[in-house]
């Protein structure tokens, strides 16, 4: 194989994974690995964990001869299980994974998986394509200091650590260059942004700072945000700023502050509301999305119905909901547990409560003119992240159109062109 061929990816989980696979596609082409199978797998939940072992399983049956390379959360936590299954060659640790030599040496003797907890640098590499994808993703942060109940992220990815704001201004350089107009800044927990910088920066000033040094970018998102972490100068550009899309998703887990305290989380239910309240105060049409836990250990049908109430009371639009999935070593899975089916029942609640805000929000488009980003000729998304299907003479992925809201179903905005 010749060092210009790329490997496959298979990708699981969160979109700072998205980043670090385009990431090691490159690197590993670059090293002349075009005929590797690199998994990127996600620990969050069993679920995530069994796909990437299914999909590893599969993927040795159809490709015999191919090398078959697994990193990410899950096997940084357990790599003796992940190299252990048919086919995988070698497991790289997420300390290493983006490093020009760990993929040129992958033909010498494995070494061990480096102890991510000792991490004190976040290893950055030049994005510039995302195959198959018309927005990009930006690394600004890795790592999480915070120790939540039911999480085993921390012990995957190390302690928080940021990318200096010269090395993300570069990486947007270059995707803008290559034909992006919209970039999502990624990371475990972003707005814990800043600290192990020089001078401190804050999650916000980062951004203040990058779109003044990138003005050529049209549009710029944010990842999942902390209800209690956002600074004065994060609030300054949601009031002021049009290039920051009016879409936040937030962190919220639960609706119940027992709950919240049990999870160790750092917010209170009457935090997340009051960050919507001040979010709406400053910019009337911003749309919230949120990740939700139905069914934590010791939850009461009261308790659940306090998700669901957070719902309406935050009036968010689009729900990312899972049923807790126990991960071995981490408190919450000591606690109490619910049984299986009525997690999955309560969670199939929630989502059924997220489908009808997200009718609500539907319906209130309609009429409205869209600036939408195509991602395929006759799809895309809004500024506020609603998914769109484009009726009629179709578009080119990668350009924003304005579009005229005709109708919505299941599946989200219905328009044509205005």
């Amino acid at each position: 194989m010749s060092a210009t061929e790329a490997p496959r990816l298979l990708s699981f989980g969160c979109r700072l994974n998205t980043y670090e696979s385009e990431a090691m596609r490159d690197l590993a082409s670059k090293a002349g690995q075009g005929n590797a199978i690199i998994v990127n797998t996600c620990a969050v939940t069993a679920e995530a964990e069994r796909q990437a072992r299914q999909a590893i399983r599969k993927a040795h049956r159809d490709n015999p001869g191919a090398r078959i390379i697994v990193t990410g959360c899950a096997a940084q936590i357990a790599p003796d299980k992940w190299g252990a299954l048919p086919g995988v060659e070698r497991v790289i640790g997420n300390a290493d994974k983006l490093k020009p030599e760990t993929w040129a040496g992958l033909d010498a003797p494995p070494a061990p998986v480096s102890d991510i907890m000792a991490a004190r640098e976040t290893a950055a590499h030049l994005v510039t394509e995302f195959a198959g994808r018309a927005r990009a993703f930006v690394q600004v942060q890795q790592g999480c200091d915070h120790r939540c109940t039911f999480c085993v992220i921390p012990f995957g990815r190390g302690p928080s650590r940021s990318v200096p704001i010269g090395v993300i201004v570069e990486q947007l350089h270059a995707l803008v260059a290559a034909g992006y107009r919209e970039a999502v800044l990624t990371g475990v927990d972003v707005t814990s942004y800043g600290p192990d910088l020089p001078g401190s920066p804050t999650l916000g000033q980062m951004i203040r700072r990058v779109l003044a040094l990138v003005p050529e970018l049209p549009r710029l998102r944010l990842s999942s945000l902390d209800p209690v972490e956002v600074d004065e100068d994060l609030w300054r550009l949601i009031a002021e700023e049009p290039r920051l899309m009016p879409h936040l998703h937030l962190s919220l887990q639960h609706g119940s502050d027992l709950i919240l305290k049990r999870m160790k989380r750092r917010h209170l239910r009457a935090d997340a509301i009051a960050l919507a309240a001040k979010a709406r105060r400053l910019r009337p049409d911003i749309v919230f999305g949120a990740d939700l836990i139905a069914g934590f250990p010791t939850e009461t049908e009261a308790q659940f119905q306090e998700s669901l109430d957070l719902v309406t009371e935050c009036d968010l639009s689009f729900l990312h909901v899972f049923p807790y999935s126990e991960r071995p070593g981490t408190p919450a899975a000591r606690m109490p547990q619910i049984p299986v089916p009525e997690r999955r029942a309560r969670a199939a609640r929630l989502r059924e409560a997220g489908a009808a805000a997200a009718a609500r929000y539907y319906a209130a488009r309609l009429g409205q003119e869209e600036q939408v980003l195509l991602e395929h000729p006759d799809r895309g998304h809004t500024a506020y992240f609603a998914p769109l299907r484009l009726l009629g003479a179709q578009g080119q992925p990668g350009e924003i159109r304005r579009l005229r809201v005709i109708g919505a179903d299941a599946d989200g905005l219905l328009a044509e062109a205005a």
